[in-house]
């Protein structure tokens, strides 16, 4: 009599295959736990994974050693500050393309504490240069609302401005016989002196004390030269931005910032744990730059400079945004005139 063969059980196959492999897997992990515990190596040699991992640093940052090149010789071109004097006309080719497109373009940072700076509040750009921009967008249009803002790095100005990708730049912008190859100037709208800041308690007193020391600036701004003939014995950190610079000193990746006194300020408004030492190291007259060969737009933007100076505009905007930071006796440059 023939015998049924059962029918092949899949399940009960793979059991009957798994119970060896688990049997000699546990006996590896006994032999493993035996070997660990019969070692002679201390459990304290073994490597340890840091409990901290220090703050990357900003997006863009370099770290250029101490004693690195010297920056180059000023050029002389008499007073870079002398500008072209206002007159009563009210077109020309900038000044008409300007009102053809009904709006004017702004470069400026909105990093710039005090300055120009997002308002949590509301959104939108505010501040003294934002409040300088706005007074000349008023004399050419009309209305200060007509502006239309674009965002530029320091390093990104005198491009911007080469390129026509704005009609002028409000930012902090020191003027210089160097710049002034590449670009043109308002007449001065604000004087301003380059200081240091660091952490409170320090034992920083200024630029004589950061040799050896990392100081935090941005590329394409005059601070940065004055750091390396100054001081050439500092370490320059280089980020996009001042508020890139708060950043690093608050981690600790750089022992001081030097800049103008009004980014100084701005950025100490910030972090009160932050204080500005030492003396003046420079002075700066801020103009509003313009391109080269925009000549009518040049004696327009001054007017409105002129406008603000005598009818208690300027001094409205400084009260408002600056003082508290600077002091209030501060008061509009007088304007130079080349013709």
């Amino acid at each position: 009599m023939s015998r049924r063969r059962a029918p092949f059980d899949s399940r009960r196959a793979a059991r009957a295959t798994w119970r060896p492999a688990v049997a000699v897997l546990t006996l590896c992990t006994v032999a493993l736990t035996s070997a660990c515990a019969d070692s002679s190596t201390p459990a304290t040699q073994l490597p340890r994974i840091p409990s901290y991992v220090e703050p990357p640093m900003p997006s863009g940052a370099t770290v250029a050693p101490a004693n690195a090149a010297a920056p180059p010789a000023q050029v002389n071109c008499g007073d870079p500050t002398a500008s072209l004097r206002p007159t009563g006309a009210r077109t020309g080719p900038d000044l008409d393309a300007i009102r053809n497109r009904g709006r004017l373009l702004v470069g400026l940072d909105p990093g710039s504490n005090l300055f120009s700076f997002r308002d949590p509040t509301t959104g939108a750009l505010a501040g003294f240069d934002v409040d300088i921009a706005r007074e000349v967008a008023r004399d050419l249009l009309g209305n200060p609302d007509l502006v239309e803002f674009r965002i530029l790095g320091s390093a990104e100005r005198e491009r911007a401005l080469q390129e026509h990708t704005v009609d002028v730049v409000v930012k902090t912008m020191t003027i210089n016989c160097d710049r002034r190859q590449r670009v043109t100037f308002s007449t001065s709208y604000l004087q301003a002196h380059q200081r240091v800041l660091t952490v409170r308690d320090s034992g920083i007193t200024g630029l004589a004390d950061l040799a050896g020391k990392r100081v935090c600036v941005v590329p394409g701004t005059t601070s940065i030269d004055l750091v390396r003939s100054q001081q050439p014995a500092a370490s320059i950190v280089t980020v996009p931005s001042w508020a890139d610079c708060l950043v690093v000193l608050q981690q600790r990746q750089a022992d001081a910032i030097s800049t103008d006194d009004t980014l100084l300020a701005g950025l100490s408004e910030q972090d009160p744990q932050t204080e500005v030492v030492g003396p003046d190291l420079s002075t700066e007259q801020y103009g509003i730059g313009i391109s080269k060969g925009s000549d009518d737009l040049v004696r327009a933007v001054n007017a409105t400079l002129e406008r603000i100076r005598g009818d208690g505009t300027w001094n409205r905007s400084y009260q408002r945004w600056l003082a508290g930071e600077l002091g209030d006796a501060a008061i509009p440059p007088p304007p130079r005139y080349q013709d």
